[in-house]
């Protein structure tokens, strides 16, 4: 019966890429019987499964993923809490040279300039009236950077997203989709992205969060107190 109900319902069929981690399977199936599922893991070792297991058992099958043309990336990256600040002259200086933000600074100053002004702001604080913040930037120097990426697709889901903050720092959430499902070239995309996204973060003056057996600084430098411990 099991074997009938996957038939019916197209539960899996020859070449779907599934998964079930409490089996031991992460491949492509090779052959489906009334009784038997034969699946061939990625590291070449096959794996043999009642029919039965598929019905009664959470079952991932990535064919829809495969059929749509697109992956997901889905990942966090996690800045250091105490690199956060306002972008005063000198920062707001550094971000105009920065091409992918020239249309974003210019939009976003102009609507400030003019809420401080109507609000006759003293400016002599930066906690006074509106300001930019290293941390915002940074999001819209993301949101830019892949909305000019060749690989990912502009017509689905397209998120740059602030989680909520925690003992790791603060998330800064990638949800995209690339342009491809071939694995190696997936992952391929994804770590040239955050090869990227790594580097570029200390240039708005943010650190990312890390954890660390040692005491350091922001800028990762040796606390002097330690020479002493």
């Amino acid at each position: 019966m099991a074997g009938i109900q996957i038939a019916t319902n197209d539960t899996v069929r020859k070449g779907d890429w599934i998964e079930m981690k409490g089996h031991g399977i992460d491949g492509d199936v090779i052959d489906v019987s009334l009784t038997t599922v034969k699946v061939q893991n990625f590291d070449k070792t096959v794996v043999s499964i009642p029919a039965s297991k598929l019905i009664t058992e959470a079952c991932r099958n990535w064919r829809g993923m495969k059929d749509s043309g697109g992956r997901r990336i889905k990942r966090p990256i996690r800045i250091d809490m105490r690199s956060i600040q306002f972008a005063d002259e000198a920062l707001l200086e550094k971000f105009q040279r920065f091409d992918l933000l020239k249309g974003y600074l210019q939009s976003r100053l102009d609507e400030v300039n003019v809420h401080n002004q109507t609000a006759n702001t003293d400016l002599s604080e930066l906690v006074n009236g509106r300001r930019l913040t290293n941390i915002g930037t940074s999001r819209a120097y993301i949101m830019a950077y892949l909305k000019s990426h060749p690989q990912i697709r502009q017509d689905r889901t397209f998120l740059i997203r602030q989680l909520a903050p925690g003992d790791n720092g603060l998330p800064i959430e990638i949800y995209i989709f690339t342009d491809t499902t071939v694995w190696a070239e997936y992952e391929a995309i994804q770590a040239d992205i955050f090869d990227h996204l790594l580097a570029v973060i200390p240039e708005f003056g943010l650190a990312p969060f890390q954890n660390s057996s040692g005491k350091e600084s922001i800028s990762g430098t040796l606390d002097v107190s330690m020479v002493n411990d």
